[in-house]
């Protein structure tokens, strides 16, 4: 399979150089460019690309509000946030608007590689400790309060699902929940995939985020 990198970023050279990497690749094509995040939104729309590499500092919509919109409207396309820093906060937002990872500006090209195979596979290249830091980071700018916030998605949950859930936001890996609850790991991975399925999420780090916004786990 060919996987179809949407570019995002206002630097024509920045972009240039991404294109050359990518079409290298025998497994990866890029399939258009975008200067800024209306542009984006456009593109995905049109071209649905299976991966989009998303800068968030762009003039006009910017790339925070470009992935929000994507991840509604084109939900087939998978966004990759660029950041400066790792525990910045235009990674929180970007996570928060339904990307699935993000990559540091001066990522080896080697990474940036496996991270877009990473995520086109429908996984996410931030681990669950990272996405975890970023949340407690930024915790003022969660819901806060005496009592969660109420999503009736949480309804649909089993009792032993709502528990991997709230392993999974403590940043356990499937092996380390598998230990803690003592299951098989691959019932884990079942119990996983049926939690995305029915709160409607596409990775574990949106999963981080769903538990984080409704109090079912609490910033350290």
């Amino acid at each position: 399979m060919t996987i179809r990198v949407l570019l995002a970023d206002d630097e024509s050279l920045l972009r240039m150089a991404f294109t050359m990497v990518l079409d290298a690749q025998p497994d990866m094509v890029a399939v258009g460019e975008a200067a800024d995040g209306a542009e984006a939104v456009r593109l995905a729309r049109a071209l649905r690309p299976d991966v989009v590499l998303m800068d968030v500092r762009m003039p006009g919509m910017d790339g925070i509000e470009a992935t929000a919109r994507i991840s509604r409207d084109s939900p087939s396309s998978k966004v990759l946030i660029l950041t400066t820093f790792d525990l910045d906060e235009y990674a929180f937002a970007g996570l928060r608007a339904g990307a699935s990872g993000f990559l540091l500006k001066n990522a080896l090209p080697e990474e940036l590689l496996a991270a877009i195979r990473t995520v086109a596979a429908g996984d996410a290249v931030v681990s669950p400790r990272i996405t975890r830091r970023l949340l407690e980071t930024f915790a003022h700018r969660l819901p806060l309060g005496e009592h969660p916030v109420f999503d009736e998605r949480l309804e649909r949950l089993t009792a032993r699902e709502r528990e991997v859930l709230v392993e999974v936001a403590r940043g356990l890996s499937n092996t380390e929940i598998a230990a803690e609850l003592h299951l098989a790991e691959a019932t884990v991975k079942t119990h996983l995939g049926r939690v995305l399925l029915k709160l409607e999420l596409r990775d574990r780090i949106q999963a981080v985020v769903f538990a984080y916004e409704n109090r079912l786990v609490h910033p350290a």
